[in-house]
């Protein structure tokens, strides 16, 4: 059974409500109707269940419960609770009503008040869109000081990692972390790896460099996070600096790091920054044919994720059954 048939079965087990907030997509519409259909959560579409059916119109959405932000039970609320919020920001009842219109915020308003337990979007807005309502309405989880996000990449006929199977961190989020930030990337992605897979999470901290073999900055980047995250993480299997193949492959991982727990084992990859994770992630996917599920967000109180826009609507079920496993 492959990773996203496992994550479908996890989701069916306890199954989760996830709030879809641009509904009037078609691709939206497609994969509220397989989510429900397949059984692996429960789903919220945001706006007029007329419109939003006229829009893949194929594709049967009956069983989803649809809420238009003006007209809902929970509108005044929700408004006056995010007043409340952002009161030091100037917010105004008045202007919460007009926010709570929007239907990405009404959507994590929803989430945060339980009666959605994840939400998914970004097949129409940007990032920073998708993400602004959930930082400053649910925040980050406790004792979690940023948000990041990562990519579980599904490699075919791989021997490494876990049978194949690895985390991407952090590819679509953080452009320049430092070195206290990326071991708190590194301690959100082991808890990821571990709660989606449930396979024991072997963290590697990449660099061009291995336990010393270059002196320079980037590499003292990625030493001095290593160290940091050992300090928080005692018991976590985590290692670095490392080169990509001293992290994954045994025979090069004994050659290179022989005193390391982890070298040629690890199945989740820390990048450096921003640039690097990307093009790491895309090179995969498109070389090697790998399966890349994400970018996912870790670190948000409650699972809210975003999608790429040119996303399918079998990704936007993927995303949506990660969310309702990251919501269990």
């Amino acid at each position: 059974m492959g990773f996203i048939d496992v994550i479908f079965e996890k989701a069916k087990l306890n199954k989760k409500k996830i709030v879809l907030p641009e509904s009037e997509d078609p691709r939206m519409v497609e994969a509220a109707a397989k989510i429900m259909e397949q059984g692996i959560a429960d789903i919220i579409l945001i706006g007029s269940k007329e419109k939003i059916q006229k829009a893949a119109p194929q594709w049967n959405i009956s069983a989803a419960q649809c809420i238009e932000p003006a007209d809902s039970e929970y509108y005044e609320t929700f408004a006056a609770d995010f007043a409340q919020m952002r009161r030091k920001k100037g917010m105004t009842v008045e202007k919460a009503r007009e926010v709570m219109l929007n239907p990405l915020y009404f959507a994590v308003m929803l989430v945060k008040y339980d009666f959605a337990q994840g939400m998914v979007a970004g097949a129409v807005n940007s990032t920073s869109d998708t993400l602004r309502p959930a930082l400053q309405i649910l925040k980050t989880a406790p004792g979690v000081k940023l948000v990041s996000s990562f990519f579980m990449m599904i490699v075919p006929d791989c021997e490494y990692g876990a049978e194949g199977t690895f985390l991407f961190a952090d590819c679509g989020l953080m452009e320049h972390p430092n070195a206290d930030q990326l071991s708190d990337i590194a301690l959100s992605s082991a808890d990821s790896f571990a709660r989606l897979t449930d396979k024991e999470a072997k963290v590697a901290m990449l660099s061009y460099s291995t336990h010393g073999s270059a002196k320079n900055p980037l590499v003292d980047k990625m030493t001095e996070a290593t160290r940091l995250a050992k300090e928080k993480a005692p018991g976590l299997k985590l290692d670095g600096e490392l080169q990509l193949d001293a992290a994954i492959v045994p025979a090069i991982g004994k050659s290179k790091a022989p005193a390391s727990e982890i070298a040629g084992e690890a199945n989740v990859l820390i990048f450096p920054d921003l640039n690097a994770g990307n093009i790491g992630y895309k090179l995969v996917q498109r070389l090697a044919k790998a399966e890349a599920y994400g970018p996912i967000t870790q670190g948000i109180a409650r699972p809210v994720n975003d999608l790429s826009r040119g996303c399918s609507a079998d990704d936007i079920v993927g995303v949506a059954a990660i969310t309702a496993v990251q919501a269990q």
